[in-house]
């Protein structure tokens, strides 16, 4: 068959990735088998410039009971039970229809654990859009929340934590980044494997349709510029209450151990899922395209096999095994359909009406191209990184009127109008909810032991230096969770990045990994699971270079936990991780503060992750003595934008007795790493200060908590219920 610049560009296949396909098949491929190698060598599932860089991040850990990467998503061993995570990327298809988009992206998450065996407790996302007074960001922004509200509150699974962000980089390619929390017995964990020749492929859930056809491949691992009305036909349409039956049933079937293998459909349907299983049983497949339950007539083999129809899942068992099956998902109202049988052979064969439609072996659709990606740093960069910030004027606003105008910002303020759309609560296990604290935290039935929870990411930071912003993410997804009084304990990784066959991104993507398995290594957490999102990209514009972090955390005792709102009258206020306020100009670099006051980007981040290692711990070990009345890390807004947000959640004020001598710029709006604003009784304060002291980390104190206003001696003073205004209604109902 004669093909095409068209279709190649289709499948996302380069001219020389489809000479070599010819070259190792020893033919060519005809239409069906080219697109199973369009869908399995994507980037999205083939990871064709990020494999090599991902097998040098940490993975190892005596608390894993999977592999990173073999399976759907990490396992991490607490005991007597095991927590399944992982986050994904849904970032394409939710610029081009939001709705479906964001709902799609979590059904896909909340299925990827739900494969592992385990039930679903906990959504997370992390969110990027262009600025709100665009209207085409205001709008996908709105779609976006409302997606994913929409299938989360249908399918009963509380979504408790998160974090959004918004800046011009975004406005032509939102991210969309889903992340899902599980529980399973260890000896209930599910695998997707085939087992030995002769097992049944049993399809089950939705019937089968054209949607997300070459979302894989044509959607998730390229980029799009005009005509983006003609990819809608790729976004996946999601049904959240069949999947609530699908969740049910799969559970129950797993409690009863009648089945061999699990796995869902997400990317490339029914391709990846069936290939994927048969790569890591070695063993092949034939598949009767025929049996396939459709939900229109007419398709043909290649719209079958590509299709990611939601809501479906493979499940293989043995002979024996498949009445059971079928009565299990009967009660459900569900079907469970042969299509196929576990073959010897190493190839995967599709029949229909009898004929051989494609056969090819399983290990060469799974062994993609692999690319090095490294790229050296561009000279704008340096540019940006070497600008003098001393020679920065402060803002003719005074501080107060800063302040303002910082918690007025979109980064920095308030996403009530979007968590109070979803609920949290449901499955009542969760302890910290949004808004409250730093992280989610939720308990662990039938234990005094809880588990935190948080997802991270700075794309400014990363912007002005991928390397030192992976390594901060890392950084501030443990410190999240750190000040709530828990042990990191696994990572999960998602990065957002353009495209990567250009010098400037495979410079960012390849730093930005560095960073990130420094700081894991650093933490001794390993990173569990994950997704790489490329070419995030509009009319030639690339996104900021954006990794986000999810980091898991255990409490042993979650009476012993601390929210971010200061709580009482005449309680101590130590900024710990700093015993001054620090003049330096550079922790302005990459700040909330010099975007929104002076319009601008520039400078060099820096950490110094032993340091940051070492404040985390001493913050967890107050936590663990009762020490504490609160904790709050300082990031976007800085110092006094942190201890606004304790007053305004905590509903009390606070009076400011260590003055800044310095410029007042830099010490309240400053972004200096590795500090939190900390919150102790006064009975309290000798037995803090000396595990402090004793720990060798800088602190100072900063004022006491009480009355309603927010005091900063000479610079002025605002009510706290004109902080919280300001801070509550930036971001709303249109």
């Amino acid at each position: 068959m004669k093909i095409t610049d068209k279709q190649l560009n289709e499948l996302a296949l380069s001219k020389q990735e489809y000479q070599l396909i010819v070259k190792r098949l020893g033919r060519e491929p005809n239409h069906l088998e080219l697109g199973l190698f369009g869908s399995l060598w994507s980037e999205h599932c083939g990871y064709k410039h990020s494999k090599l860089l991902l097998k040098t991040l940490p993975s190892k850990s005596d608390k894993l009971l999977v592999e990173p990467g073999v399976e759907n998503a990490g396992v991490i061993d607490l005991d007597d039970i095991a927590v399944v995570m992982k986050v994904e990327s849904h970032n394409h298809p939710s610029a081009i229809e939001p709705y479906e988009g964001a709902a799609t992206g979590v059904g896909g998450i909340v299925r990827d654990i739900l494969a592992m065996g385990a039930r679903p407790i906990a959504l997370l996302n992390s969110l990027r859009f262009g600025p709100l007074s665009e209207a085409y960001s205001k709008r996908i922004f709105e779609g976006v929340v409302s997606g994913i509200s929409g299938y989360g509150n249908c399918i009963g699974v509380p979504d408790v934590g998160g974090e959004i962000g918004f800046s011009k980089a975004y406005s032509g390619n939102p991210l969309v980044n889903a992340m899902c929390i599980g529980l399973v017995e260890p000896k209930y964990m599910a695998r997707a494997v085939t087992g030995e020749p002769g097992n049944v492929l049993l399809l089950v859930g939705a019937d089968t349709g054209k949607d997300g056809i070459h979302g894989a491949s044509g959607l998730a691992s390229q980029t799009f510029e005009e005509g983006r009305e003609e990819l809608r036909p790729t976004v996946q349409v999601g049904n959240p209450f069949l999947e609530k039956i699908l969740i049910e049933a799969c559970l129950e079937l797993i409690q009863s151990g009648d089945y061999v293998g699990l796995q869902d459909l997400g990317a490339a349907g029914l391709t990846s899922a069936s290939v994927e299983c048969a790569s890591k049983s070695k063993t092949g497949l034939e598949i009767d395209i025929d049996k396939v339950p459709l939900r229109e007539s007419g398709l043909s083999p290649y719209e079958i096999m590509l299709s990611e129809s939601q809501e479906r899942m493979l499940v293989i068992a043995n002979p024996e095994q498949v009445s059971k099956v079928r009565r299990i998902f009967g009660k459900w109202g569900l079907e469970a359909t042969k299509i196929g049988l576990v073959t010897n052979t190493g190839n995967v064969i599709i029949k229909s009406s009898g004929e051989d439609q494609a056969d090819i072996p399983v290990e060469l659709l799974t062994d993609p191209p692999l690319y090095e990606v490294d790229g050296s740093k561009p000279n704008w960069l340096a540019s940006l990184q070497s600008v003098d910030l001393s020679k920065i004027l402060l803002p003719p606003l005074g501080v107060i009127e800063t302040l303002i105008k910082l918690l007025d910002s979109h980064n920095v303020s308030s996403k009530k109008w979007v968590y109070e759309q979803y609920d949290h609560h449901v499955q009542t296990n969760t302890v910290i909810e949004p808004g409250r604290g730093d992280a989610a935290v939720l308990r662990l039935k039938g234990s005094k032991r809880a588990i935190a929870t948080s997802i991270d990411g700075n794309g400014r930071l990363s912007f002005l230096d991928p390397e030192i912003g992976g390594a901060i993410a890392v950084a501030e997804s443990c410190r999240n969770i750190s000040c709530t009084g828990a042990i990191p304990l696994a990572l999960t990784d998602c990065l957002n990045f353009g495209n990567p066959e250009t010098n400037d991104v495979a410079y960012q993507l390849n730093r930005s990994v560095k960073g990130i398995g420094d700081a894991a290594r650093k933490f001794d957490v390993p990173i569990v699971s994950g997704n790489v999102s490329l070419y995030n990209e509009s009319h030639g514009q690339s996104i900021y270079p954006t990794p986000i972090i999810g980091a898991l955390g255990i409490i042993d005792d979650v009476e012993r936990i601390t929210g971010s709102g200061f709580v009482s009258e005449d309680d101590v206020v130590f900024v710990l991780g700093s015993d001054q306020f620090d003049d330096n100009y550079n922790n302005l670099a990459g700040s909330e503060f010099l975007e929104v006051i002076h319009g601008l980007v520039q400078g060099q981040p820096s950490i110094d992750l032993d340091f940051e290692f070492n404040v985390q711990a001493v913050c967890r070990k107050l936590i663990s003595k009762g020490l504490l009345k609160s904790a709050h890390d300082i990031s976007e807004g800085g110092l006094l934008s942190t201890v606004a947000e304790s007053c305004i959640i905590g509903g009390i004020g606070f009076r400011m007795v260590k003055l800044t001598k310095q410029r007042w710029d830099i010490a309240y709006y400053g972004e200096k790493q590795s500090q939190i604003i900390i919150s102790v009784s006064r009975e309290n304060i000798n037995n803090a200060i000396s595990i402090i002291k004793a720990a060798g980390i800088p602190f100072m104190e900063l004022g006491v908590v009480g009355g309603n206003t927010l005091d900063i001696g000479n610079d002025g003073s605002i009510s706290v219920k004109t902080l919280s205004d300001c801070w509550y209604s930036s971001i709303v109902s249109s």
